[in-house]
């Protein structure tokens, strides 16, 4: 297990991101309350397919839990029943956590889906669990991380079920992504420490100073992102789903600072890649780090520009997590060879 615990560390990174990109496609298709309630949805292990399962109809059978739409209203069986000719209001209880009574059954699987994949993740989790315990008397730091990591999913999951009871509430939703971006770190530190890196690097105090601002600006810009996500969504609420080009009608100062702190981004990433390349540091993470930029920057102006095509939200949201996640690996390794030096 020890052997192909850097594996393990991999492989947990990567289902992490999976559920960022899961996440990008529900919001990208306004499909965050797919599922009304959480863990289930509308009361099923298996979610809904037709709009039938979930409509009260008369002499028709609902277990105990599970929700229907009645009058724009979301009901909850408060026992296994079979229906009559009348409703009977005594056998459901109105759904209070919030008014969102809607059903659309690709949303509604987009959503379930993403819920699966926080799923699967969490099954990898536990391997990395017993792998890390293994290392507790070589280097404690080992389990430490990987519990760290689990505990901030575990809070993730309760975070993914406030997201849901408060309708996306967008403070809530930014607080989900950067606990995300949190256990990224985390994980990355993990495979720093365990993985065999032979490679040379030389330290160079500018550039680590570029390097540490330009992980903390990569914060602040997926948090503001998230921001300007949410009022997308409330004029996709107010427009439509179909009028796209409305997206952006009159935004506030978030999404102005948003496009604008970008400048800055690109000057400090850029500054580090002109002096990796002057002073021949070896960081090849530099390179990616430009090309996820500038990935960043076109899916940006597809938004903006021409109404937000197809699959651009969902690349605008990975790139950033991964732009994040290689910012942070190439600080550790500067780091470290700061360490080494001095």
């Amino acid at each position: 297990m020890k052997k192909n615990f850097p594996r393990v560390v991999k492989i947990t990174l990567l289902s992490v991101y999976l559920i960022f990109l899961a996440g990008a496609v529900v919001r990208m298709t306004g499909s965050g309350m797919g599922c009304p309630d959480w863990p289930k949805c509308f009361g099923y292990l298996i979610p809904p397919t037709s709009e039938e399962q979930i409509t009260w109809q008369p002499n028709k059978e609902f277990q105990k839990g599970m929700i229907i739409v009645k009058d724009e209203v979301l009901f909850v069986a408060q026992k296994d029943l079979k229906t009559t000719e009348v409703f009977n209001t005594s056998n459901w209880e109105k759904y209070t956590k919030h008014d969102y009574a809607k059903f659309n059954k690709y949303h509604t699987w987009t959503e379930y889906i993403n819920r699966l994949a926080s799923v699967v993740s969490g099954f990898v989790f536990l391997l990395l669990l017993y792998g890390a315990v293994q290392f507790r008397k070589e280097d404690k730091r080992i389990p430490a991380l990987a519990f760290a990591a689990f505990f901030l999913m575990m809070f993730e999951a309760w975070l993914g079920k406030t997201v849901v009871d408060t309708n996306l509430k967008p403070t809530v939703i930014t607080i989900h992504m950067v606990v995300g971006l949190i256990i990224i770190a985390l994980l990355l530190y993990l495979l720093f420490i365990v993985k065999e890196n032979k490679k040379q690097y030389t330290y160079h105090s500018l550039f680590n100073k570029l390097l540490i601002f330009s992980v903390v600006f990569s914060l602040i810009q997926i948090a503001m992102g998230t921001q300007v996500r949410q009022f997308i969504d409330e004029q996709v609420k107010q427009f439509g789903f179909e009028n796209k080009q409305y997206s952006l009608l009159n935004p506030s100062f978030k999404f102005y600072f948003h496009r604008s702190f970008t400048i800055a981004i690109v000057l400090v990433n850029f500054g580090m890649f002109y002096l990796n390349q002057i002073k021949n540091l070896g960081y090849g993470l530099v390179n990616w780090i430009v090309f996820l930029i500038f990935l960043e920057t076109i899916t940006g102006i597809l938004m903006y520009y021409a109404d937000f095509p197809i699959g651009t939200q969902a690349i605008h949201l990975l790139a950033g997590a991964i732009l994040f996640g290689l910012q942070f690996y190439l600080w550790l390794q500067s780091k470290k060879v700061k360490e080494i030096t001095q």
